[in-house]
């Protein structure tokens, strides 16, 4: 592991706890200007890891500091997500930049620090989430091409089976994304604001087709992760870390 402080961090609330892994792509032509931007004062994000794409761990912010990565965010009606998490950017070019597959050596150092940044804080697997699922209004990452189903194998997030994908009008699906976790309207309509949490949802566990519309297979994975996160609350064994 490499060390390369970045400046940009502050303190923690006190008493807050830290129990979200969000992650990132870096959405930058190279790691290097993405270190660059990390660092610089005067843009004022950071993270507290980088992952290079041959599988280099950058440490960038202490732990037990807030680091500046999330920016405004929400998951299960808690906001300001940098108090209570650890960010890890992973170097990719992004949407902008000319998207691409997360390499072989990135993955495994993603697998290996991820459980043990879980361990480290007993954070749940299931609180491992993307940017786009506490922004979704606002960001794309890690994005589509990023393999959930590899890091919950491992241990790092839920990858359910698909439900029965039963229909439900809008206001229950919105319902049901916000009982999941995501910052969705209440309202009932399918306005822009809750399609781009739908395909939030749909870059996460439906990756192959998001494009916001709420067809039978968003809606089985849905009932899949529902069932999931319902028998976790209930006190069903979660998997070793």
């Amino acid at each position: 592991m490499r060390l390369r402080p970045s400046p940009n961090h502050d303190a923690r609330p006190p008493g807050c706890p830290v129990d979200l892994l969000v992650l990132h792509y870096t959405g930058m032509p190279s790691a290097e200007a993405a270190l660059a931007r990390l660092t610089d004062p005067l843009a004022k994000v950071s993270a507290h890891y980088l992952i290079d794409e041959d599988g280099t761990v950058v440490a960038l912010v202490p732990e037990t500091a807030r680091a500046w990565h999330a920016g405004v965010s929400s998951w299960r009606r808690l906001d300001g997500l940098n108090d209570r998490s650890i960010g890890i950017e992973l170097v990719n070019p992004g949407h902008e930049w000319g998207y691409r597959a997360f390499p072989e050596p990135q993955y495994a150092a993603c697998i290996e620090l991820g459980r043990a940044v879980l361990g480290r804080w007993r954070i749940p697997a299931w609180r491992v989430l993307g940017h786009s699922d506490v922004a979704p209004e606002r960001k794309q990452d890690p994005g589509e091409l990023f393999d959930w189903a590899r890091l919950a194998a491992a241990g790092l997030g839920l990858w359910p089976a698909p439900g029965p994908g039963r229909p439900r009008g809008v206001a229950q699906l919105q319902a049901e994304l916000a009982e999941v976790g995501y910052p969705v309207p209440r309202h009932g309509r399918l306005d822009e604001a809750t399609r781009l949490a739908i395909v939030a949802f749909q870059r996460h566990f439906r990756p192959e087709r998001a494009d916001g519309d709420p067809d039978a297979g968003t809606r089985a994975r849905l009932d899949g992760l529902l069932a999931a996160l319902r028998a976790l609350e209930a006190g069903a064994p979660q998997p070793d870390i």
